[in-house]
C-alpha cells in the first residue's frame, strides 16, 4: 500500500462514508448506491479509487459485485490498520461526521431488513421441499450437539464450511472459531447466508462462491472442515475429499455429516442426490485415500434414513495428495 493513493482516496467525503459501512458489513454496488443516496456509475467511480488504493476489494458473485474493507483496525501495524483506526478515531471525535455515518447506519437497516425478507421468501417457496427433506433424516438439533460434541466443542481455529447453503453451520460453530470461510457454488444461497450471517461482525465471516471440487484457497489454510449435507452431491467424491485434504493444516480435522447409505431413489430423482448415503467402508476408504486418519463414525437414527458423522485429522506428518495448486481468491468479509 502506498501513502499517495491511500490520502488521494480519503480525502473525499463519500468515499470515507463507504469505508465506514464496508466496516459494518460487506455490500453489493447497488446496495450502497441506496445507502449513499447516488447513481450507481458514481459511486462505482468511488469504489474503485477505494479499491486502486488498497482500502477496498471488489468481488463478483453470479450478476452481483459485492465490496468489503480491505482493512482492519487489528493486527499488525501498517497504512491499512492506520487508515482503519483514523477512520473509527474521526467518527468518535469529529460531531458532523459522525452524523453522517449515523444516518448512513439507519439506511443500512433497511438493507439488512430486506435481506431477511428475500431469505423468508426463498423458504416460503421451498417450504415443501426442505419439510420433506427434515421428515426424512429427523431433527436437526440432536446433529448439531453431536457436531460440536465430535469436534471437541470448541477451538475450531479456521473453518471451512464447504457448501454452507443457508449458513446455518457457520452461524452455529462462528463462536468456537477463529474465522469462518464459507463457501457455496450458488449466488442465491450465498445470498441467504448473507442475510443470516449479517449480525456477525465484519472480520468474522467470508463469504465465497466456488465449487468443492476445485477450492479457491492456498494449500494448508485451514484447521477445521466441515461437510454439512453437502457430500452427497459429489459425483467424485474422491476428488473433494482430496481438495479438502489440500487446504487443512498438519493435525486439522475434518468432519463429514451426511446420509448413511440407503435406498431412496426418490432423493436423486427429486434433490439431485448423486449418492445414496455412504457406508462407514466407503468413507474409510475416500478418508483414508485423502491421507486422512479417519475416527470412529457417529450415528443418528432417523425414520427412516440414519444420518452419520464421519471424522478424521490429518497427520502433521502426512502430506495429502493435492491437485493443482491454487491461489487464494474471493475471499470476502460478511
Amino acid at each position: 500500500m502506498r501513502i499517495d493513493p491511500l490520502l488521494r482516496a480519503l480525502s473525499e467525503p463519500t468515499r470515507l462514508r463507504i469505508m465506514r459501512l464496508l466496516a459494518h458489513m460487506e455490500l453489493a454496488v447497488g446496495e450502497l448506491a441506496q445507502v449513499l443516496g447516488q447513481s450507481q456509475p458514481r459511486v462505482s467511480r468511488h469504489i474503485r479509487i477505494l479499491c486502486d488504493a488498497g482500502l477496498a476489494e471488489r468481488r463478483k458473485e453470479g450478476s452481483w459485485v459485492f465490496l468489503r474493507s480491505a482493512v482492519s483496525e487489528q493486527g499488525t501495524p501498517s497504512l491499512g490498520t492506520a487508515a482503519a483506526r483514523l477512520l473509527a478515531l474521526a467518527e468518535d471525535e469529529d460531531a458532523a461526521f459522525a452524523s453522517r455515518c449515523s444516518e448512513d447506519r439507519r439506511h443500512l437497516a433497511a438493507i439488512r431488513a430486506g435481506r431477511e425478507a428475500s431469505a423468508q421468501a426463498y423458504f416460503a417457496r421451498h417450504a415443501d421441499e426442505w419439510d420433506t427433506l427434515r421428515q426424512l433424516h429427523g431433527a436437526d438439533e440432536p446433529v448439531e450437539a453431536a457436531l460440536i460434541e465430535a469436534l471437541d466443542g470448541s477451538g475450531l481455529g479456521a473453518l471451512l464450511d464447504i457448501g454452507t447453503g443457508t449458513g446455518r453451520m457457520t452461524e452455529l460453530l462462528a463462536d468456537r472459531s477463529s474465522h469462518v470461510t464459507a463457501l457455496d457454488k450458488s449466488p442465491e444461497m450465498l445470498r441467504i447466508a448473507r442475510a443470516r450471517l449479517q449480525a456477525l461482525p465484519a472480520s468474522k465471516v467470508d463469504l465465497v462462491q466456488g465449487d468443492f471440487s476445485a477450492l479457491p484457497f492456498a494449500e494448508e489454510a485451514f484447521d477445521t472442515v466441515l461437510f454439512h449435507q453437502v457430500l452427497h452431491f459429489a459425483q467424485e467424491p474422491e476428488a473433494v475429499l482430496a481438495e479438502a485434504a489440500r487446504v487443512l493444516r498438519p493435525s486439522g480435522r475434518i468432519a463429514i455429516v451426511d446420509l448413511a447409505a440407503h435406498e431412496r431413489e426418490d432423493l436423486r430423482e427429486r434433490h439431485a442426490h448423486a449418492r445414496l448415503g455412504f457406508s462407514d467402508e466407503q468413507m474409510l476408504a475416500l478418508l483414508s485415500e485423502a491421507g486422512l486418519v479417519p475416527q470412529a463414525p457417529v450415528a443418528l437414527p432417523g425414520n427412516p434414513l440414519t444420518v452419520k458423522i464421519w471424522t478424521a485429522h490429518r497427520e502433521s506428518s502426512v502430506r495429502p495428495t493435492a491437485t493443482k495448486p491454487k491461489t487464494p481468491k474471493g475471499k470476502t468479509a460478511l
